[in-house]
């Protein structure tokens, strides 16, 4: 990772971090270095192809409850860079697993997180799909907006 900004270590590290379970990091590694060699396949370079993916799915507003007076109001927000980082990483390996869990053959998880890298770069799929549920929310409460104090 020498030729990289320290961006994109950043966001190299946070997908292995994200992904580790019981601190098995050298399986995690494998399982990203098989995936940045299909995205090399591609005709774009594989940080890029992760990037942008990332780009497009990044929430920019999220919803958040807040109660007043007994009432449970749906409160529109706006979302800092990091956690919209954060939240797109996070649905991506996620869906990545279901769709590993939901194959009749045994995909591996290296051809599931590809796939779902390639749909969120070409705008498509269900991570994209929670992405404009999740904006199609906010924008139903954005008259609660008022209720942003908190």
């Amino acid at each position: 990772m020498g030729g990289l900004d320290g961006e994109k270590k950043q966001l190299i590290h946070k997908l292995v971090n994200f992904r580790m379970k019981l601190g098995k990091k050298t399986r995690v590694r494998a399982i990203f270095h098989d995936t940045f060699h299909r995205l090399a396949r591609t005709d774009r370079d594989g940080i890029e192809l992760i990037s942008d993916a990332l780009e497009n799915v990044k929430p920019v507003c999220e919803v958040a409850k807040v109660r007043i007076t007994g009432i449970i109001y749906d409160v529109l927000g706006v979302v800092d860079r990091d956690r919209q980082q954060t939240l797109a990483v996070r649905w991506i390996l996620d869906e990545a697993l279901k769709s590993k869990k939901k194959s009749k053959n045994s995909s591996r998880l290296e051809e599931c997180l590809f796939a779902q890298i390639m749909d969120a770069y070409r705008k498509r799929g269900d991570v994209r799909k929670k992405r404009e549920d999740l904006h199609r929310l906010a924008s139903t409460n954005r008259s609660y907006a008022y209720f942003r104090w908190w």
